[in-house]
């Protein structure tokens, strides 16, 4: 067990500070003085951060941290903190870690005595949750979606019973397709698509489904895809209930999964082993 007292302990830190997502008027007081504080900052990318510390005049040093620089990168970001140097750890916008490399940091951070400390700020999931309509709570940040369509649907496919509101991040050429994904997955729920946040064309964009896509042409900027949670009742819900197990699956695979996904679906579903599923399916297929 460890206890962190974060404005008490006299030890390294790394600071996970959140930068605005768009008008930089969001940027904290308390964000920009911890910027001006540490001896380094470590950032996804140094042109986007480099333009954020000229317009308040911060002059820490900076260096790059990203997907593929992250394992050597880290072994440097420790060696500062050893030495006593406290450290902050920036995205191009919005809070560190949320879809954006840092995990393994933190992790070794902590694993190795120092203190993490978060900067609060801005955050494009919560901007957009709370204006959107749907439902605040409970909600289920997700991320983005994976790119490869069947991957995809096997994802929204374990999404599909939950009642929370689904948060996505997307980026706006695959929007479409995540759209028609979703229809076909989880059927024509209420969505919201809000896009550029807290800049000059902010838009939230509300509706089914059906009707985004049908209104939809080209979408430019950052989205925020939100989905309302499944409102079903858990009978209504279990809608397999009526069907044999070989139905149960070329249900799945008519959306699109191969048939082992469809299995593991089923599996999932029935709360039976996929191999018994496996077994009892290509028996009846015979």
């Amino acid at each position: 067990m460890m206890i962190q007292k974060s404005f008490s302990d006299k030890q390294a830190t790394l600071f996970l500070v959140s930068t605005p997502i768009g008008n930089l008027s969001d940027m904290t007081s308390r964000a920009v003085d911890t910027l001006k504080a540490v001896s380094l900052i470590a950032s996804e990318d140094t042109r986007v951060t480099r333009k954020l510390c000229n317009h308040f005049a911060i002059a820490t040093p900076l260096t790059s941290y990203h997907e593929h620089n992250k394992n050597t990168k880290t072994i440097v970001l420790l060696e500062k903190l050893a030495a006593g140097d406290d450290v902050a750890l920036v995205s191009d916008a919005g809070m560190p870690l949320i879809s954006d490399p840092g995990d393994q940091l933190v992790e070794l951070v902590l694993a190795a005595g120092y203190s993490v400390v978060p900067i609060p700020g801005a955050n494009a999931a919560l901007t957009a949750l709370v204006a959107s309509g749907l439902a605040p709570q409970p909600f289920l940040f997700y991320g983005f979606l994976d790119r490869q369509k069947n991957r995809r649907k096997e994802e929204l496919l374990s999404l599909e019973s939950t009642s929370a509101t689904l948060i996505f991040y997307e980026s706006p050429h695959r929007l479409k397709d995540a759209l028609t994904a979703i229809k076909e997955v989880l059927g024509d729920r209420q969505v919201v698509v809000a896009r550029e946040l807290t800049k000059m064309f902010e838009e939230f964009i509300r509706g089914s489904v059906s009707e985004l896509l049908a209104h939809l042409t080209e979408v430019k900027g950052e989205v925020v895809l939100l989905v309302a949670g499944n409102t079903t009742t858990p009978e209504i819900d279990a809608w397999w209930e009526n069907m044999s197990l070989t139905e149960h699956v070329e249900h799945y695979r008519g959306v699109g999964l191969k048939p082992n996904a469809a299995i593991k679906q089923v599996a999932a579903n029935l709360a039976r082993s996929r191999q018994d599923v496996y077994k009892e399916y290509h028996n009846d297929d015979e």
